[in-house]
């Protein structure tokens, strides 16, 4: 069960109509197209953790066609964030978990696939197994920057790049989504720390015992692309078994409106547990300062 109060997404309105805000130790999927401002309310909840916990999120980038989610000119403009990436590298002593200066960063891209498709089937034998060892290669680095962050009292963390496929299964992203969800977000610090230092915990106990931390007191929010444009047909799409959106503790849905000749765009929280939420469909716009509702959502 998830303790501890509701995460603000930084955005008062939002919180509003979620009763509060999000509810830590759950998952929360943003669902709409590109460009619709998925990266914009992730970057905002984000920086929000600032104020309220002391440490602002940390962002996760699957992206693999090398197009830019331009979160740093999202950050610096709606929370004065001048985000620091964590760079990849050959090699990594985990005991660098335990220097704040070295491990405490704010971004980490961790596929570079140059323009390649996400889906398995898109991929020949071969590619998936050189995709997969090229993922186990970096899942140390993966661990060790989520842990290293926690343990330095970040308690957000958004997962952002997940492109559209047919079916969830078929993408390598949530392969890699529900790793990172389910053995690195929801578990127990020890038992990361374990997974992380592997042969040499038993030197590392101390440590890790001296930097504990309550894993359901961390927030996720999965940015997940739609090949749906419209709200009307978000709000309609089926959900599948198995489909990341039937885990989801919060769904808000952002898609874009029609009213005669005038497109706009709008959000709707279509799934809540755990508290009342807003039902009406909520039109928004965006200024220099993030997200604005319109007069009298």
């Amino acid at each position: 069960m998830a303790t501890g109060p509701r995460q603000s997404t930084g955005i008062p309105k939002l919180d509003e109509a979620l009763g509060g805000g999000l509810i830590p130790g759950t998952l929360t999927v943003v669902m709409g197209a590109t460009g619709i401002g998925k990266t914009q309310l992730g970057i905002q909840y984000a920086g929000a953790g600032l104020g309220q916990e002391g440490e602002r999120g940390i962002i996760f980038d699957m992206t693999t066609r090398g197009d830019s989610q331009n979160q740093p000119e999202y950050a610096e403009r709606l929370c004065g964030w001048k985000i620091r990436p964590r760079e990849l590298q050959e090699r990594i002593d985990a005991s660098v978990v335990w220097d704040r200066e070295a491990i405490r960063s704010d971004y980490l891209h961790v596929f570079h696939r140059g323009g390649r498709r996400v889906t398995i089937g898109d991929m020949q034998p071969e590619e998936w197994q050189e995709f997969k060892a090229d993922l186990m290669r970096k899942l140390d680095q993966t661990i060790a920057w989520f842990y290293g962050n926690f343990v330095h009292g970040v308690r957000r963390c958004v997962i952002d790049g997940v492109e559209p496929t047919d079916r969830d299964s078929d993408s390598f992203q949530f392969h890699l989504f529900d790793y990172v969800y389910h053995q690195i977000l929801r578990k127990e610090h020890d038992w990361l720390a374990r997974d992380l230092f592997r042969v040499h915990f038993r030197s590392q106990e101390a440590e890790v015992m001296a930097h504990p931390y309550d894993h359901e007191t961390v927030g996720g929010v999965l940015l997940y692309t739609s090949h749906e444009v419209m709200l009307d047909d978000l709000i309609s799409r089926p959900i599948q078994s198995g489909d990341v959106l039937s885990n989801a503790n919060t769904i808000i849905l952002m898609g874009k409106t029609r009213d005669g000749n005038r497109m706009g765009r709008a959000l709707y929280v279509a799934k809540h547990r755990g508290s009342r939420c807003e039902e009406q469909i909520m039109p928004y716009r965006f200024s220099e300062k993030g997200f604005e509702f319109e007069s009298g959502n």
